[in-house]
């Protein structure tokens, strides 16, 4: 196999980190003092690059590069991809779509349950010694409530299958009604967040899907409904979300990402109607694994010039 110069954008899993260099002439972005010192050294060694939900590639990086061929995200979502300008350059792009799936929804479940039964508030309770001076209040049932979700994808699906489970009425907002399913398809947000008491936001983010949760639509959900999202930070108004919570015009969110990650608005931090997560929905040791795999097999692939396994591009 030819060893290929392989560009990792920055740290995101010690395993696949070890196991490209083994296989790979690898570059880690974040040992040089900047790109322009990396680019000036390394620029005609770069062969593909490896991004995540932090850095990917965008025109800046892959115009800086003129050999990059491909480049691989350890990441279901492509936000961070300029993915025209690959088209563009005949760049192959591939993702870890699947393998991330359960882990994501999963999660979604967990946020849920965390904000309606308030399992992080329980914890604090018990763990200040409050339980001693009397029970702590009753909280709200997750079972049989009108679960809501933007976007029908893998993850959305698995969501949806989740919370079947536990007896609730699922409905649907997408571009367009999936076939085969017997959820209630909304082909306007407004009227699925008038319809549902959980909303999640499971949605790619598009430039169509860019604070798709505005002021509009949690006002609609209205002070008894809860928001989660699972997606990406942008994809709802961070400004609006805060001013609905702290006036009480939304009954709470269970959030695992940000607007401006890792920076998460301080006003969040006294309410005990919200949990807040750093951005782990794909987090666990199995599921990275899986993905880095991916990413590996995927360039491997590419060396080899065999199909790739999860092209986008």
């Amino acid at each position: 196999m030819e060893t290929i110069g392989v560009l990792m954008t920055n740290p995101m899993s010690s395993y696949l980190e070890g196991e490209l260099e083994k296989r790979f002439k690898l570059f880690k972005l974040w040992r040089y003092p900047s790109m322009a010192d990396f680019l000036r050294e390394n620029a005609n060694s770069v062969k593909a690059v490896v991004g995540d939900t932090k850095i990917g590639a965008d025109a800046q990086l892959i115009d800086s590069l003129p050999r990059l061929e491909m480049v691989a995200s350890y990441s279901v979502g492509l936000d961070k991809i300029d993915l025209r300008k690959c088209e563009q350059k005949g760049i192959r792009v591939t993702n870890t779509p699947d393998v991330l799936t359960d882990d994501v929804a999963d999660l979604a479940v967990g946020l849920m349950l965390a904000v309606l039964r308030r399992l992080c508030v329980c914890d604090g309770f018990v763990r200040s010694g409050s339980w001693k001076k009397g029970d702590f209040r009753l909280t709200t049932k997750f079972s049989g409530k009108s679960v809501g979700i933007v976007g029908l994808g893998r993850i959305g699906s698995a969501i949806a299958k989740r919370a079947q489970a536990f007896g609730c009425k699922i409905s649907y907002f997408s571009r367009s009604e999936k076939p085969c399913t017997d959820y209630k398809y909304y082909s306007n947000i407004m009227d699925l967040a008038t319809n549902c008491e959980v909303l999640v936001v499971a949605c790619a983010l598009t430039k169509e899907t860019h604070h798709i949760i505005n002021r509009e639509v949690i006002n609609a959900l209205g002070p008894k409904g809860i928001l989660i999202n699972i997606g990406r930070g942008r994809h709802i108004d961070e400004p609006e979300l805060v001013s609905a919570l702290m006036e009480g015009r939304l009954g709470g969110a269970g959030l695992d990402v940000f607007e401006k990650e890792p920076d998460v608005p301080e006003e969040l931090f006294g309410l005990e109607n919200i949990v807040v997560l750093p951005h782990v929905g794909s987090d666990s040791l199995e599921t990275g694994q899986a993905m880095a795999d991916l990413v590996i097999q995927n360039l491997e692939a590419y060396s080899l010039k065999k199909p790739l396994l999860t092209p986008v591009i």
